[in-house]
């Protein structure tokens, strides 16, 4: 109770309870300083003139800002200033007496009531901050932090963690036997020998490099020591880099994930479709995904008239629709948890909440998990699509755009195989629809999402190394996240029917290169043959199943444009109805049975490899593309 009181208490509150402290600490002062005096008179003195003092000392206080400094941060400098405003009032009070009238008042008397009002004010502001730091420490206890390097960055750290709220400086660590035992800032400096306990014994959550002096293979070094212990190690810069060389610093800062594109962003080029969305009845799949999640975010935008959030993650459901509950407080939306391949909670979610366009974006994309579960692959992937696509179809859902991938190109990977049999089955469908128009946009890997090498690149950095590439030449297309968003929404509304909408990507992006950026971005050196004393090292695991070492965005060479230059139609062949008849329940077939075999034979026989061409039917006509507007 007593701390969300605490807790809920604004600026000016708690200025007025420091200045209501300090005048009654004037009022005490007067009462103990008068009651040593003999005079008989002296209440009535002390009636007439405690007015003034108080008036005085309401604006001293207020002059030098006593009132508004915060407990935490109460210093040498303030208890400086609270004996300037206790001399002030012992003359000003002694001032008063003699001119009211003869009092004989003793100066001594004056002075012992500015030395209790000082005593009082210091005193009551350190006694306030102790139990504001237990109440909080009760409620929201504080993360012990050991800094690593008893110097002056370390100190100034030390300093900085004495008016935080969510970390506590528990001590310091240094290799300088001169300095161990001392204690610094109130805190005892230790032995590195000891650090292994001192984490154990006292639950230490952080441990802080603290030396900037020192070179990256020293603070590497160190790293490796501690990395043992179960708490986050970081190093961090001197204050002076921080302040006076940004460029140093920025240097070691987290990497920019545009800056590994080798080319621009797209975003800015992409025009906005916010009137395009907005009041519609909309269905995304895979709300809880990267790729999912980023669209319900940029749907909510668009203020539509219902969202609907599909996902058979429990988690994830949850935490998307929390995350659009408290930024869009007024945004209408429903949360389905469930998969993709129930017909009958499709069915009942499309028509309940009279869908007009969907979204679909829920997919195994892992390549070697789906390689190594490829019955689950086929089963989401494909028989799920399909379930989802001829139940929008039979609702006579407006639109409904795919989310594919450029593995879909040529597949070497089930899943990549899988998503190309999903594209073909949306296709298939496209030739059949009266109302709905399908269609789906393809591009490659998306910066930061869960299936990127940019998390993993990360962690491994973080315990310095080695960061896994598969190949030295291994390349890939990548976009981010916001750019691939906006690419979906904007190609859903240039469909016509059937389309399969590619983005201009510009040039695939070398990994091992863009693990060198990284490297060198987080401050650290890459160690190889050309640098043997370099920092961290780059481990070659080799190509694993289903693993290209290029990936495509196109299977022929034809294209068409659409009404934005960064955006294309591929013109691809397709599958006829009968051959989608019989894919698919052969698919069913080997899913039911378990048989691997005629799993993968159906797969090959239908989606095109690069060894293999399928036979397909002739692609339709379809009309020109027209411009971005309502549907």
């Amino acid at each position: 109770m007593l701390f969300k009181v605490l807790s809920n208490l604004t600026h000016f509150q708690k200025a007025c309870v420091l200045l209501s402290v300090d005048l009654t600490a004037i009022t005490l002062a007067l009462c103990v300083a008068f009651s040593n005096t003999a005079e008989s008179t002296q209440w009535m003195t002390v009636a007439w003139y405690l007015p003034a003092v108080l008036v005085a000392g309401t604006f001293a206080l207020h002059s030098f800002g006593l009132n508004r400094v915060k407990l935490n941060t109460f210093g040498i400098d303030e208890v400086a200033k609270v004996f300037i405003v206790a001399a002030a009032l012992s003359v000003t009070g002694y001032v008063v007496s003699e001119a009211i009238g003869p009092s004989h008042l003793r100066l001594s008397t004056m002075v012992e009531f500015g030395a209790f009002f000082a005593f009082l004010s210091v005193g009551s502001r350190f006694l306030m901050l102790r139990i504001v730091e237990r109440i909080y420490a009760t409620q929201m206890p504080r993360k012990q932090v050991l800094i690593y390097g008893a110097g002056q960055t370390g100190q100034q750290m030390a300093a900085a963690l004495q008016t935080d709220h969510e970390f506590k400086a528990f001590g310091f660590v240094d290799d300088d036997p001169n300095l161990q035992k001392l204690t610094i800032l109130g805190l005892k400096v230790h032995s590195p020998k000891r650090i292994a306990s001192i984490v154990r014994r006292n639950r230490i959550d952080r441990v802080v490099l603290a030396m900037p002096s020192a070179n990256q293979s020293v603070r590497l070094r160190i790293g490796k020591r501690l990395s043992g212990l179960e708490c986050e190690v970081l190093a961090m810069p001197s204050f002076a880099d921080i302040v006076l060389r940004g460029e140093e610093v920025t240097a070691a800062a987290p990497i920019k994930l545009d800056s590994l594109l080798g080319r621009d962003a797209v975003e800015s080029e992409l025009p906005q479709t916010e009137g395009t969305y907005r009041d519609h009845r909309i269905l995304v799949t895979g709300a809880g995904g990267s790729i999912g999640g980023e669209l319900c975010r940029q749907i909510a935008r668009c203020r539509p008239q219902n969202l609907v959030l599909v996902d058979h993650s429990e988690y994830a459901l949850y935490r998307i629709t929390n995350e659009l509950r408290q930024e869009y407080p007024g945004l209408r939306m429903t949360a389905v948890l469930g998969s993709i391949e129930h017909p009958e909670l499709m069915r009942e979610t499309l028509m309940n909440h009279q869908i007009e366009v969907v979204f679909h974006a829920a997919a195994y994309k892992h390549v070697n998990m789906v390689e190594t579960n490829a019955f689950e692959g086929v089963r989401n992937n494909v028989i799920g699509t399909r379930v989802l696509a001829e139940e929008a179809r039979l609702a006579r859902v407006d639109r409904f755009i795919l989310v594919s991938t450029d593995k879909a190109v040529r597949p070497q990977s089930t899943m990549g195989s899988t998503k190309r049999m999903a594209e073909l089955v949306i296709q298939d469908l496209a030739k059949r629809s009266e109302h709905t128009k399908f269609s789906m946009v393809r591009f490659g890997n998306v910066l930061g999402s869960s299936g990127s090498v940019i998390p993993l690149f990360q962690k491994q950095i973080r315990d310095l190394g080695p960061v896994t590439v598969t190949h030295p030449e291994v390349t890939r297309y990548f976009m981010t996240i916001d750019e691939a968003v906006r690419l979906v929404l904007l190609t859903g509304t240039f469909s016509r029917g059937g389309d399969v909408f590619v983005l201009d990507m510009g040039a695939p992006v070398s990994i091992y290169e863009m693990a060198r950026k990284m490297i060198e971005a987080a401050g650290y050196s890459v160690r190889d043959e050309a640098n043997p004393s370099g920092d961290i090292p780059i481990a070659f695991t080799g190509l694993q199943d289903g693993e290209k070492m290029h990936e495509e965005l196109l299977i022929g060479s034809d294209m068409l444009t659409t009404p934005h230059p960064k955006i294309m139609r591929a013109q691809e062949k397709m599958l006829s109805e009968l051959q989608i008849a019989s894919a698919l329940q052969d698919l069913r077939r080997a899913i039911e049975t378990r048989d691997e075999g005629l799993l993968t034979s159906t797969l090959r026989c239908y989606v095109e490899t690069e060894e293999t061409e399928v036979v397909a039917a002739p692609l339709p006509k379809i009309p020109a593309l027209s411009v971005v507007g309502e549907f």
